[in-house]
């Protein structure tokens, strides 16, 4: 049976951490196999004093370890597309250890959403339809709703001239993934 791989972001390096709220910022990122809660790597991230670009850098490092999912408090656009393109599902507004967020993506109680601002237990995911309009509406646990922002101004030329090229080369990786599935399956060496 093939693993599941996750990746959680956290504020340390074990499965009784706390996830950490930030993706792209997070100072660790945890890649975990969600059928037997065995920790496969912890990552320190490079990208967390980065002056812009951070979650667009995490989301890259992230999608060429062949992971499934990544479970975070929140992710931003560009992240999120990064992820996105190269098949990772997202699910934002995790909380507690990573012990119990991938206790909770493996029951199904996880929902899979998208960047947003909404904080809280409630994953932007009430009113909002998934938008991250939803403002927390749930009920609240750990670190405390943060003031809405304004949105991230659309990325530059560089910043989008980068995402896409980080698409092209996800999207190479995971073809590379399915092609050599597919040979194990037809039993092509």
């Amino acid at each position: 049976m093939e693993m599941r791989k996750v990746c959680v972001s956290a504020e340390a390096p074990s499965l009784d951490a706390r996830v950490d709220p930030r993706f792209g910022r997070s100072p660790y990122l945890l890649i975990v196999d969600a059928d037997s809660l065995q920790l496969l790597e912890a990552i320190q991230n490079p990208s967390i004093m980065a002056a812009s670009g951070a979650g667009i850098q995490t989301a890259q490092m992230i999608a060429a370890r062949g992971v499934e999912a990544v479970i975070t408090g929140n992710v931003g656009p560009n992240a999120y597309q990064v992820l996105s393109s190269s098949g990772i599902r997202v699910f934002t507004g995790a909380f507690g250890t990573v012990r119990e967020a991938v206790e909770a993506y493996r029951a199904g109680r996880l929902q899979a959403g998208g960047p947003g601002l909404g904080f809280g237990r409630g994953m932007g995911m009430g009113m909002g339809m998934g938008r991250g309009m939803g403002m927390g509406r749930g009920l609240w646990r750990g670190q405390p709703p943060m003031p809405p922002s304004t949105p991230p101004p659309p990325p530059s030329r560089e910043e989008e001239i980068s995402l896409l090229e980080a698409q092209m080369e996800a999207l190479k990786s995971r073809l590379e993934e399915v092609k050599r599935r597919l040979r194990e399956l037809k039993g092509e060496g």
